[in-house]
């Protein structure tokens, strides 16, 4: 939800606009889009957009750091995982999802990746989790990381569930409508 709609002097954009560009916010005058429109829009879209690519990108970089399938590390890596995890690693192995996994996020199904991923983490008790832990952890200290294994793949489990809730938390702004933005607000302020 956008929430700041107006651009002051000591906004970091302004300021970047001003000072930087030397372009000041009523540029061109009289003109129907000035630079204080463009940067309206540059604002809205950071806010609405880049935060929902962020994190995808975020998730898509923590499976970068696992063991490739197709490899024989990654078929070993892979089989371990379904071990530790049983039944809930269905949801991200790389047979079982789907083949072309991350073309889910090219063809625009950005939350496709991210509820898998929660699915995955949600069905795992605790003990399947200390162990895809173990797992993702001895796959990671392989790597240039400098902790321990256990420990990297606690951050890696930890890292990928909040990626994914921040996924599924900014899709849901494309139904939202205006309405419901006035209609939050006035609760709050109410309240």
């Amino acid at each position: 939800m956008i929430v700041r709609r107006h651009l002051d002097e000591n906004d970091e954009l302004t300021q970047h606009l001003t000072h930087k560009l030397n372009t000041p916010l009523d540029w061109p005058e009289d003109a129907e889009l000035d630079t204080e429109h463009v940067a309206k829009i540059a604002s809205a879209a950071a806010c609405d957009v880049s935060y929902n690519e962020a994190a995808n990108g975020h998730l898509v970089d923590l499976f970068a750091a696992l063991p490739l399938p197709g490899t024989p590390e990654g078929r070993e890596f892979w089989a371990a995982l379904g071990r530790a995890g049983d039944n809930a690693a269905l949801y991200i192995d790389p047979a079982n999802a789907g083949g072309p996994f991350f073309d889910y996020l090219i063809n625009g199904n950005e939350g496709g990746i991210a509820g898998r991923v929660l699915s995955f983490l949600g069905e795992l008790d605790d003990r399947q989790r200390d162990a895809v832990a173990e797992v993702i952890g001895r796959a990671l200290d392989h790597n240039t990381f400098v902790a321990g294994g256990r420990y990297l793949g606690k951050l890696w489990l930890r890292d990928a569930e909040i990626s994914a809730w921040h996924v599924l938390l900014a899709s849901r702004r494309a139904y939202e409508t205006e309405d419901d933005r006035k209609r939050f607000l006035e609760a709050w302020s109410n309240a």
